[in-house]
């Protein structure tokens, strides 16, 4: 997914969960009640929000542009009305769930902080790290974000992981605890969050009930089952057979990237959508040429031999909520779903492209990075539709390559790429989806479907993608995978740099090769689940010099801001309280 789309530095090693100062404790489970530790309130720090602190806070609001998410809603009668709003309820209460599992106690935490801007902040970034500046701490008395988030005890070291006997301990929708006498145990989420998740099974029911679509009416039920079982593979099938309903959600544990110990847990999150129908009639024709696209891939034959399911659709929708996970740091502007790899090699995926939300962030974020940081003479290369095209095959590229990965003799070994990869799975992904999806526009533009004449505003707007994600720091998937790919191309000279003004420029021939280049690097290591090789890349190409680091300076001068925030909900949709 993109976060998150496109998301100076690069990777931290993650050596363990360690325990962080006055971070949220986890106290020890017992074997009986197999509950889910308790968060510790916040710190009781002397002046948590005090002096330098606030002036940077107030400072840092700035980096997000504000977003009303809306659209006409006029054409849903009184009934689908009332299911939407529900919908947005639903969605709304991934948002308890997701700062559980992120920090622990919000009240608490918020009740500690007396200045006004530093708890909107807090609220902004889920807790008191900020997302957008590498997860530094802006609450005193704070210390560094626990890598393994309060998905794990936060005195487990990765080597006790390892030994521990825990069949499910890289489960999805597992929490790791410590029962009375020490020891790890697992906890499945549905029991650790039940109440919460009874009361939004409850709600995507009642919505389910005022459904006019079979599909949707059908997946909102066992969506709602699945809440309550971790089992989400079924409701992952409906989804898939969803594809006429004008309305449509999102919602569970999804994405791994709050692990960024592992890369194993999912986070809670949500998005409620309404379908663009005349742009997704447009996009429609693309899904076909998925298995060609596969098959013509620039590495060794054994790295694209599994055949992507051939039932993935694309389409526009106009986002109207987002909840949890989604909504922290950088905002997703597409999603490529369902990421269960079973599901993706029998039927594929959807891409849903969130025109709303990526027409505001090329609005408020690309066009004046581009005219600060592209030459003068490429800036009219600079626009949306190249932008909306990368984002789209962003999210169709992460159905190419290879999902499991290979043992020696080239065979499937039905151990995933994401399990192989480990924390540098989700930045690894990220980095093939940003460089397949140019290499299928370029491809597609051969082949007529794309207007060829115009790949350059591809490759230009593919360059001040990269220059806008770096900005959201090191904690970030796709900042990650940005900078492998800024430094790559750099070496490869894909774009060269103006000592007198600064500016950047794409060679498209160079841009070409080095597309090409780096497509078989990443497919090479995820097909050989190559986790040293993975970590060895990030940690050499993934350094912002003091070069970069100057210009993303400028940027910051010039007050552009790093992303968006949203206002959102039911008032803001002009709709009644279910």
């Amino acid at each position: 997914m993109v976060r998150r789309l496109l998301p100076v530095c690069l990777l931290l090693a993650l050596a363990g969960c360690s325990s962080h100062q006055d971070a949220p404790a986890q106290a020890p489970v017992s074997k009986e009640e197999l509950a889910p530790a308790p968060a510790a309130s916040a710190p009781a720090a002397a002046a948590p929000d005090a002096g330098e602190s606030v002036a940077a806070v107030r400072k840092h609001l700035a980096d997000y542009a504000t977003v009303k998410l809306t659209a006409d809603l006029s054409k849903f009668d009184a009934q689908q009305q009332q299911m939407i709003a529900l919908l947005v309820e639903a969605a709304d209460s991934m948002n308890a769930l997701y700062w559980k599992q992120g920090w622990g106690d919000r009240d608490a935490l918020l009740a500690k902080i007396s200045d006004p801007s530093v708890r909107e902040f807090a609220e902004i970034n889920y807790g008191p790290w900020d997302r957008l500046d590498n997860d530094k701490p802006f609450v005193d008395g704070i210390g560094p974000r626990p890598a393994g988030a309060q998905f794990y005890p936060a005195d487990m070291t990765k080597e006790q992981f390892e030994q521990s006997p825990l069949k499910d301990k890289t489960g999805l929708y597992t929490l790791l605890r410590r029962d009375d006498k020490g020891q790890l145990i697992s906890v499945p989420y549905h029991e650790a969050y039940k109440a919460e998740l009874e009361k939004t099974a409850g709600l995507l029911r009642e919505a389910a009930k005022l459904a006019k679509d079979a599909g949707f009416r059908k997946y909102l039920t066992m969506r709602a089952d699945a809440l309550l079982s971790d089992d989400y593979q079924a409701s992952d099938f409906a989804w898939m057979d969803m594809k006429s309903n004008p309305v449509d959600i999102v919602i569970g544990p999804i994405e791994t990237y709050e692990d960024q110990l592992f890369g194993y847990k999912a986070s809670y999150e949500s998005y409620v959508l309404i379908k663009d129908q005349a742009w997704s009639a447009k996009l429609a024709r693309f899904a076909k040429y998925l298995p060609e696209l596969q098959r013509g891939l620039p590495v060794a034959d054994k790295y694209k031999a599994e055949k992507p399911g051939s039932d993935a659709d694309l389409n526009a929708y106009f986002a109207i909520y987002y909840g949890g996970d989604a909504n922290v740091g950088a905002k997703t502007i597409a999603i490529n779903l369902p990421n269960d790899e079973q599901v993706q090699l029998k039927r594929g995926t959807r891409r849903l492209q969130l025109e709303n939300v990526m027409q505001a962030k090329f609005d408020k974020i690309m066009l004046p990075i581009g005219h600060e940081l592209i030459a003068d003479d490429q800036q009219k290369n600079l626009t949306f539709d190249a932008f909306f095209q990368n984002t789209m095959f962003h999210e169709v590229a992460h159905g190419l390559g290879i999902k499991n990965v290979l043992d020696k003799s080239g065979l499937d070994s039905k151990v995933t790429v994401r399990k192989a990869l480990k924390d540098q799975a989700s930045s690894f992904e990220e980095g093939k989806a940003d460089i397949l999806g140019l290499y299928m526009v370029s491809k597609l533009a051969d082949k007529g479907e794309l207007d060829k004449s115009r790949l350059m505003d591809n490759y230009v707007t593919f360059l001040a993608g990269i220059l806008r994600s770096v900005r959201f720091g090191a904690s970030d998937a796709h900042a990650k995978a940005n900078m492998v790919r800024f430094n790559f191309f750099k070496q490869q000279g894909a774009f060269s740099r103006d000592e007198t003004t600064g500016r950047y420029r794409v060679d498209f021939d160079k841009m070409t090769a080095a597309m090409n280049a780096l497509s078989a690097k990443l497919l090479t290591i995820q097909g050989d689940g190559d986790y040293e090789a993975a970590k060895q890349l990030t940690e050499q190409m993934g350094n912002v010099d003091a070069q970069l680091a100057g210009d993303l300076k400028r940027l910051d001068q010039a007050h552009i801001p790093v992303d968006i925030r949203f206002e959102q909900g039911l008032d803001v949709l002009g709709l009644k309280q279910p």
